[in-house]
């Protein structure tokens, strides 16, 4: 009888492949990583079936079998319920197990193949033009040269992003290569291990013989030479032994020491290294307040008396902790974490911004010490990897990390918390478009545990799941200490510009209130959620804009890298002196983003110390973290920053917040315009105030009456969300029901709206269980070089309307290979 096993290859909508496993090697369990063969290519994949067991795969009828090529683990490299969560997730989001199961695996840990191309006899003597004569030339060096790096270097201009001008240079290659011009070979690359060692020196049974007669009469009956002699010395002191980089920086050579190992009295090896982020980021804890024992409030001190029991009890529930700025949320996490931890239940810790990462994940090293690890992209590829080899051997208690530490391998959950649940950063972009926030519920329920999501302005889902009892609602209404909530002043901007023009861009009021601040000691944060220091540059002579190639956008100008910038696709070209279309020497700024808020205040109030935290200034790693605690150490007086500032940070100087345009957002073509509007303003005017002098927040809008900027100015949450909520049962969105988006793209605009209305045509014939939307141009219609149409599945039922686009799909895969399946997406555009 063969023996079988299904596994998940890192291929998106790729449903789960069977393999034979051949006898000379061992049975992989579920969760092992095999090597296989995909087509020409050789992958690393998960094992999800595994033979022997009761789910184990049948053979299917007819089909031809491919043998493993190799077992990579022993034992099982995955946890099972980590495999059963991305399998959750494959079928939600309707990505492929494969996908899901990538997003659960750490960097580094995959072994796959490569296609190196390289010229023939017969191709040197030939005389090829067009492509292949292009591929031709660049192989003419000799050297065997990477497919992908040819398909990259001579896809058509204009292609960024777009598969199909890289898919006619492999065609070309497979062309070449059937003539005899180019032949292929494959090679692997990657490995199954990623650990970092060190080369270790230690002693010998002689040369610590050596080393006590050197200490005892300083006559070894071996000749050594001084470098040697302190070599002996030094590691007599350290029997474990010592790293040569150690030795070397002790004036200790690695020439003394290998002729030390040649005379039999050292020992060399290596020795593995665990990569630790908390030694690169140092200085979080400058973000933290001082710490003691706190008294807690009487809402916090029922709150934990409602959640408390639930960590230990073993069995699933979900609780809403719906708290106003400043109202104490952390302090319940880090409590409920110490009743995990002394019931020996883990806990797991998400945040949406890898700015938070470090001033949380040190709360709570602050706590429970060196058992925290930390999960987030910010870190290096090795220190993901060594944090996530400490979590799967069991040496840590709290796991603190961004949206994919969901999958972490966290054995005994009993507490998991998504600080900030309402956030848009927990929806990933990128197949699998997972939402971590209901990943977490789904893996507390399967570990029967706590989940608590926290948030002073909570997603109307969430919030609706508590109205609606599927969520227990837990509301802290009022500030540790009792410290007052900022009195808020709308400025109406149309005002402004008619009193001192249409280039204003800080009131009179910020000003004022800026230089009052600043001339008492104290702090302010200035939002503007838009970065650049222009939105656009156009020219005054033929109107036009400089605009991406690849996007259906305006480049915005970056004056302080003189660079026009895509914030898609990050193209960039240095600013014109004159105007790429007419050649007229007239051009213009439109728009504004944070550098040209960063200079306004500079000009209005010469000496404040001024820092600006976006995406921009946080690039490099750890500047993020080290302008926050310059902030908080007082060396900088007013913070200007996009949503970076608004949520998670307590900084109790700060006691002016303003806020630019406070309506930038809320004209977007996405029914979550408004929702993100009020929850960024209701986040940021709560920074204000957190310390013994009361804040103030300065909303400047055009839009005064809309009724996001009035009830965030009110910080009334249910006002906002009975209006809210009107609206979306009105429009029929979520959460009055359930929402698929599916993306089409395609090369020309033409060929994404054909695609579309051939998927809109099959769902068509469904059974009038939910409403099918478009097809349609989407907002962004061009994007990194893609045109792009879309459709809308609206209903109550998710997984019909995820089974009938994919059904749509099934027989189309060359289609299939141009849709992005959306399922409850965040953003439309």
């Amino acid at each position: 009888m063969p023996r079988l096993v299904s596994v998940a290859v890192p291929i998106p909508a790729l449903d789960l492949l069977t393999y034979r496993v051949p006898d000379d090697l061992p049975l992989p369990p579920r969760g092992a990583r095999v090597l296989v063969p995909l087509g020409r290519r050789t992958m690393t994949g998960c094992v999800v079936h595994a033979a022997g067991s009761e789910s184990a795969p049948a053979a299917p009828e007819g089909a031809q079998l491919r043998d493993l090529y190799d077992v990579l683990d022993l034992e099982p490299f995955l946890p099972g319920e980590v495999v059963d969560l991305a399998l959750w997730v494959a079928d939600y989001y309707a990505c492929g197990p494969g996908a899901a199961i990538a997003a659960a695996m750490p960097p580094r840990v995959g072994i796959t193949s490569e296609r190196l191309v390289e010229i023939t006899p017969a191709g040197e003597a030939v005389a090829a033009g067009g492509l292949r004569g292009e591929i031709l030339a660049r192989l003419r060096s000799g050297k065997p040269v990477r497919a992908g790096a040819l398909a990259t270097a001579l896809r058509p201009a204009g292609t960024r992003g777009r598969r199909r001008g890289a898919r006619g240079v492999h065609v070309a290659i497979a062309a070449l290569e059937q003539d005899g011009q180019v032949r292929t070979t494959q090679r692997l690359r990657g490995s199954a291990l990623a650990h970092r060692t060190q080369r270790v020196a230690a002693l010998t049974a002689n040369g610590r013989e050596v080393a006590e007669q050197l200490a005892a009469s300083g006559d070894t009956g071996v000749r050594l030479g001084a470098t040697q002699r302190a070599a002996v010395e030094r590691l007599r002191a350290v029997p474990e032994g010592l790293p040569l980089a150690a030795l070397a920086a002790d004036g200790i050579r690695a020439d003394a020491v290998r002729r030390l190992a040649e005379h039999g009295l050292v020992r060399l090896f290596r020795m593995r290294v665990e990569r630790d982020p908390f030694l690169r980021e140092p200085g979080a804890e400058a973000l933290l307040q001082p710490t003691g024992e706190r008294a807690l409030t009487a809402e916090q001190d029922d709150a934990l008396r409602r959640l408390g029991p639930r960590v230990t009890d073993g069995t699933f529930h979900a609780a809403l902790l719906h708290g106003v700025t400043g109202s104490g949320k952390t302090e319940i996490y880090v409590r409920l974490s110490e009743m995990a931890r002394a019931a020996q239940r883990t806990v797991l810790v998400l945040v949406p911004e890898i700015a938070l990462t470090p001033a949380v994940a040190a709360a709570f090293r602050q706590a429970f010490g060196d058992r925290v690890a930390i999960q987030h992209s910010g870190l290096s590829d090795g220190e993901r990897h060594d944090q996530w080899r400490r979590i799967r051997r069991g040496e840590t208690d709290v796991v603190v990390g961004t949206r994919s530490a969901v999958f972490a391998p966290i054995g005994d959950l009993g507490l998991i918390v998504v600080d900030e649940e309402h956030d848009g950063s927990y929806k990933q972009e990128e197949i699998p478009r997972y939402n971590a926030r209901d990943v977490a519920v789904v893996r507390a329920r399967q570990a029967r545990a706590l989940v608590v999501l926290g948030s002073a302005t909570p997603s109307m889902e969430s919030y609706q799941n508590a109205v609606e009892h599927r969520y227990e609602l837990v509301p802290l209404q009022r500030r540790v200490r009792d410290r007052p909530l900022a009195d808020v002043r709308i400025v109406d901007m149309r005002e402004e510009y008619a009193a001192e023009g249409p280039d204003v861009v800080l009131s009179r009021a910020l000003r004022e209130g800026l230089a009052e601040r600043l001339a008492r000691g104290e702090q302010a944060l200035v939002l503007l959620n838009r970065r650049g220091f222009a939105t656009a540059v156009f020219c005054r002579q033929c109107g036009e804009a400089l605009e991406c190639p690849n996007c259906s956008v305006s480049l915005t100008l970056h004056r302080a890298e003189r660079r026009a910038r895509c914030h898609y696709c990050n193209y960039a070209l240095p600013v014109p002196k004159t105007c790429p279309q007419c050649a007229g020497p007239y051009l213009e700024q439109a728009g504004f983003g944070t550098e040209r808020v960063e200079k306004e205040i500079h000009g209005c109030v010469p000496s404040a110390r001024v820092g600006r935290l976006d995406r921009d200034a946080a690039r490099r790693r750890g500047a993020a973290l080290a302008l926050l605690r310059r902030f908080a150490t007082g060396e900088v007086d007013v913070l200007v920053g996009t949503q970076m500032i608004a949520k998670g940070h307590d900084f109790p100087n700060v006691t002016l917040v303003g806020v630019v345009s406070a309506d930038v957002g809320l004209w977007f073509p996405d029914f979550r315009a408004a929702e993100r509007t009020f929850q960024l303003l209701t986040q940021v005017v709560g920074r204000a105030g957190r310390g013994g002098a009361r804040g103030d927040a300065i909303i400047q809008t055009l839009y005064p009456d809309h009724y996001s900027i009035r009830h965030a100015c009110r910080q009334d949450y249910a006002a906002f969300f009975a209006d809210e909520l009107a609206y979306r049962k009105a429009m029929r969105y979520p959460p009055a029901l359930a929402l698929v988006n599916a993306v089409v793209r395609g090369a020309t605009g033409g060929e994404a709206m054909a695609g579309a209305a051939e998927i809109v045509r099959r769902l068509r014939r469904h059974d009038g269980r939910f409403r099918v939307l478009g097809p349609a141009v989407a907002p962004l219609g061009r994007l990194r070089g893609e045109h792009r149409a879309q459709l809308f599945l609206k209903g109550t039922h998710r997984r019909a309307m995820r089974a009938a686009l994919v059904a749509a799909l099934a027989d189309l895969p060359e289609l299939q290979r141009r849709v992005v399946i959306d399922v409850d997406p965040i953003s439309v555009l």
